[in-house]
């Protein structure tokens, strides 16, 4: 695509490409939405993605996002704290919970193991999850995360990480299909996956 008429309008294009997913023509259709807009909406736009950022944070218990310190699920009493959910990312924990499945709490890894792209253990919260295993009320721990080689790969890993500790460890049921994302699987299948989830083999 070829510069655009004005340095604004591609310094705003440019931004909005820089997102994942949106290329160089998408990105100008959506700033060219943004100026059909009258300025108070245009401003309102902008002020509530500059809120986002600056107030969002992450939670010191599971490091989902939230506005205050400890997240809403972590605090809600009327979750199970004996029953962790472990899952790759943010868009997980909002998959499961549209289920209305799952009653304990969670614990977003923030990745996965994937030597390719230079992830490792050290990139993840795993260390967090172990202590929390160590020093908590956790009776059980259901790895929520990809069908994959790389999600297999965390799991195993974790798996060892957890053996020492008196404590089930499952996976959720494969009905979410072999390479699947949770975020892209409809609420039924992966409400069934939870609740029908399995014992992990660990195997040395």
């Amino acid at each position: 695509m070829p510069l655009l008429s004005t340095r604004l309008l591609e310094d705003a294009v440019n931004e909005f490409a820089r997102l994942p997913g949106i290329g160089r023509r998408t990105a100008l259709r959506l700033v060219l939405s943004i100026l059909k807009r009258s300025p108070e909406e245009a401003e309102q736009f902008g002020n509530a993605i500059i809120r986002l950022r600056k107030n969002i944070a992450y939670c010191s218990v599971c490091h989902n996002i939230s506005e205050t310190e400890i997240c809403s699920i972590c605090s809600d009493h009327r979750r199970d704290k004996s029953l962790i959910c472990v899952v790759e990312d943010i868009r997980d924990v909002i998959a499961i919970e549209k289920t209305e499945q799952y009653r304990g709490q969670y614990h977003v890894l923030g990745g996965i193991i994937n030597p390719i792209e230079g992830i490792g253990p050290s990139q993840l919260n795993t260390t967090s999850l172990v202590e929390k295993v160590r020093h908590g009320p956790v009776h059980e721990v259901i790895m929520a995360l990809p069908a994959t080689m790389e999600g297999d790969t965390t799991v195993f890993y974790l798996s060892k990480k957890l053996h020492p500790f008196s404590i089930k460890i499952s996976v959720i049921a494969r009905g979410i299909s072999i390479g699947g994302e949770l975020e892209f699987a409809d609420e039924a299948t992966l409400g069934r996956s939870i609740i029908n989830r399995i014992p992990y083999e660990h195997k040395t």
